[in-house]
């Protein structure tokens, strides 16, 4: 499983929906692709939500990525993540 860090931003209408029911719905859309969320932050800045999710791959994040959109109205940054000590590794490579 790959982890990744999706940062969401509400539209005026999402702000309007907010609800448990739509935060169910999250989680079922990231479970029908294979995956879990690990855990899910509400905000105060630039970005309104932050999840840390695990999916099979990047197809399955941006899958995602637009499901939660179309469902919430909320527009979503997918970043990949890994640990700081894989990340280590790899730069030792270059």
């Amino acid at each position: 499983m790959a982890t990744f860090v999706m940062f969401g931003k509400y539209s005026e209408s999402a702000v309007k929906a907010i609800s448990s029911a739509r935060t169910k719905k999250a989680n079922s859309i990231i479970a029908k692709l294979g995956g879990k969320i690990v855990s899910f932050y509400a905000l105060m800045g630039k970005q309104d939500l932050m999840l840390v999710v695990e999916l099979p791959g990047i197809e399955e994040a941006m899958k995602a990525s637009v499901a939660l959109a179309r469902a919430s109205g909320i527009s979503f940054t997918t970043c990949p993540a890994v640990t700081v000590e894989t990340f280590d590794k790899i730069a030792a490579k270059v």
